[in-house]
């Protein structure tokens, strides 16, 4: 069974969309990979997740980071569109491993703030810590913006 768990980790890991991929060094089968993508419902925005990939391993770590930037109009009647409550939505979801560990981002609507807030989160504990990131896009300057008061 792990041999053939491992042959399918080698056949997927040619495959994917990787905005970069970064080898951390010559006597190691691990990677640092960058994964780009547009939030669906507020297409004025870009994220990019980096995390480690191990192909050889089952241990890979689950240490993420992100950053998500403004890169074209963000309108008011594109956040009518998105669930406001307080876990908000899945905008991206990744498989990183045959066990069952998954690499997700939500997307929260911080309403007070007028922010938009990307969460970055493995599904999967590692040494008892699941591991998170965050980036925010601030409305501030778009024609989402509202002034508070």
């Amino acid at each position: 069974m792990k041999k053939l768990a491992l042959l399918a980790l080698l056949l997927l890991s040619g495959c994917g969309d990787d905005s970069a991929r970064v080898s951390l060094g010559w006597f190691t089968t691990k990677d640092v990979v960058v994964k780009g993508f547009t939030d669906p419902k507020i297409p004025g925005v870009t994220c990019h997740v980096a995390h480690v990939e191990d192909d050889l391993s089952f241990s890979d770590p689950s240490d993420m980071s992100i950053a998500c930037r403004q890169t074209g109009p963000i309108t008011a009647e594109m956040l009518k569109g998105i669930d406001k409550s307080k876990s908000g939505e899945s905008v991206f979801k990744e498989s990183l491993s045959v066990l069952f560990k998954s690499l997700k981002v939500r997307r929260i609507w911080d309403g007070e703030h007028q922010t938009l807030i990307y969460l970055s989160y493995s599904t999967k504990e590692t040494q008892g810590s699941t591991h998170h990131a965050i980036s925010t896009v601030p409305l501030y300057g778009t024609e989402a913006w509202q002034k508070p008061g």
